[in-house]
Parts: C-alpha cells; sequence; structure tokens
C-alpha cells in the first residue's frame, strides 16, 4: 500500500469511527492497515447518502452509488481509481475479504434513500443484514477464523451493533425523516411518529426504549463467544469494539431520553474502563 494511501484512510477511519478505531490500533500493522482500507471503503459509501441534503435528488444519490460500487469492481480487478479503492486493491493479496460484502452493503445504503420507516423487527434485522453483517463478513476475512461458528457470532456482534446505533440515533434520524424503531413495537407501547419526531421523551417512549436495548443487550450475548473463534492477535481488537458500543448502550439504558436530544458519547475513563475491561478478557455483556 503506497503511504500516502495508507495514511489517508488512516485519518478517514480515526476521525469518522473513532469508537471502532479502539479496537483497530490493537491489530498488528497489515491487519490494522486492511481494516482501515475496508472502513473507508465503507464509510465513502454510507457518507454518499448521508451528506445528500433532502433537496438532492434520489436518482442524483443513486448514480453516485452506482459509481463507488463500480469502483469497488475496479479495485477486485486491479484496476482502482480512488485513494480508497487503491488502499483496499494493496491489501486483496493477502486477506481473502469478499466482493459481495461490499456491494451488500452498498444495496442497505440504497435503503437508506428510500425507506424511511421500517413495520416490524423482520425489516430492520433485514437492513442490519446489509448494512452491518456484511461488515462483520470483511472483518473475520481480515481477522482470521480459527473457528467456523465465527460467522454466527459475528452475525449476532455486527447486528447488536447496529442495534446499539438505532437507539443512539434515534434524534438524530429525526432530521432526515428516519424513524428505525419498528413501528409494530411503537405502537405496541403507545409511541406514535409523531412523538419521535417532535423528540418528545413521554414515559412509554422510554418503555419502548427498554424493550429495544434489552433485544441490542441479547445480541451482544449470543456473541461473546467470538473473540475465541478468531486469531489471537485479533482478540483484543475485537473485545474493545464490542465493549465500546455494549458500553454505551448500558448508558442508553440509563438514560434512554437523552438520545432524542444529543449521540450518547463515552468519556476518556469510560474508555479506559472498555480497554482493561478488553484486556481482562471480560465478555461484551455479562
Amino acid at each position: 500500500m503506497s503511504g500516502t494511501a495508507e495514511a489517508r484512510v488512516r485519518r478517514l477511519t480515526h476521525r469518522q469511527g473513532p469508537n471502532f478505531s479502539l479496537g483497530f490500533r490493537r491489530l498488528p500493522a497489515a491487519k490494522r492497515q486492511a481494516v482501515y482500507a475496508a472502513y473507508a471503503v465503507c464509510r465513502i459509501a454510507d457518507d454518499i447518502v448521508d451528506e445528500a441534503s433532502n433537496e438532492t435528488p434520489v436518482a442524483e444519490t443513486e448514480r453516485k452509488l452506482d459509481a463507488w460500487e463500480a469502483e469497488v469492481e475496479a479495485a477486485y480487478a486491479g484496476k482502482p481509481h480512488e485513494t480508497a479503492t487503491r488502499a483496499l486493491a494493496d491489501v486483496l493479496g493477502e486477506f481473502p475479504i469478499p466482493k459481495d460484502a461490499f456491494t451488500g452493503l452498498i444495496e442497505g445504503c440504497r435503503w437508506d434513500l428510500v425507506k424511511h420507516r421500517y413495520e416490524t423487527f423482520a425489516e430492520l434485522e433485514r437492513y442490519c443484514e446489509l448494512v452491518a453483517v456484511t461488515i462483520s463478513d470483511i472483518s473475520l476475512a481480515i481477522f482470521g477464523v480459527v473457528d467456523s461458528r465465527a460467522s454466527e457470532f459475528g452475525r449476532s456482534l455486527a447486528i447488536a451493533l447496529q442495534l446499539t446505533n438505532v437507539c443512539r440515533d434515534v434524534g438524530e434520524d429525526t432530521e432526515r425523516d428516519r424513524i428505525y424503531l419498528p413501528l409494530d413495537e411503537m405502537e405496541q407501547f403507545g409511541v406514535t411518529p409523531g412523538e419521535i419526531l417532535a423528540k418528545r421523551p413521554s414515559p412509554a417512549f422510554r418503555s419502548l426504549m427498554a424493550f429495544e436495548t434489552s433485544r441490542a443487550r441479547d445480541y451482544f450475548r449470543r456473541a461473546n463467544p467470538l473473540p475465541e473463534c478468531i486469531e489471537r492477535d485479533a482478540r483484543l481488537a475485537v473485545r474493545l469494539m464490542g465493549r465500546v458500543y455494549a458500553t454505551i448502550l448500558e448508558r442508553i439504558a440509563r438514560e434512554p431520553g437523552a438520545v432524542l436530544h444529543r449521540r450518547v458519547r463515552l468519556g476518556a475513563l469510560s474508555r479506559a474502563g472498555v480497554v482493561l475491561a478488553g484486556l481482562l478478557g471480560r465478555p461484551f455483556v455479562s
């Protein structure tokens, strides 16, 4: 990988994905650079959608996603043109990263252009498979697998991370008229889309969020065996990434109304606690 491409994808990852980069920094050099490259390719696809304004025609954003998907194809053909895809092409000879994981993620990005509500958890879970389980597939190809159950546990962790994002970003998502919380579950708890869009943290909303965070916690619990299923030099990185998000989830569970008005983040002391828990080999959740 060229020094320029390597530095650029590293900076993008640290800037745009601080929760992930806490773990990425603990990987050995070759795996770390492969993860940075893959993250940058995924991040750019996500940014194409998120940086489009409400006035941007959907067709225009779709064309940009088409172009980025073609650029991913070019990377696998050994003819990339962009910094991120050049960095990716440089690591494909060493790591068997599946191309369909990138194309699946881009398909998930397309969903965000046209689908702003999810009727059921089954619909939301399918979205999680596109935008998160695909990233697990990419990551496992880099981390190295020593147990065939890694894919199953990786899927659980990926969904846990994405459900944590859904809970964390409820308020931010309203700015784009997006509600990822399943509508049938909102109805079950007596929460209307209007209340979410108005950012009113009612007792019913707190009950709904208790249900949503509990389900995410269950996925973390299912994922607890994952670190032992991957190569030893990647285990700490996975423990840290999982613990960061599990800690954010617990903070949301304690103060669910906060997500309507601000993004829940971890301070330096909490992040130090995450690192210690990772070093001690503690599970994502008990």
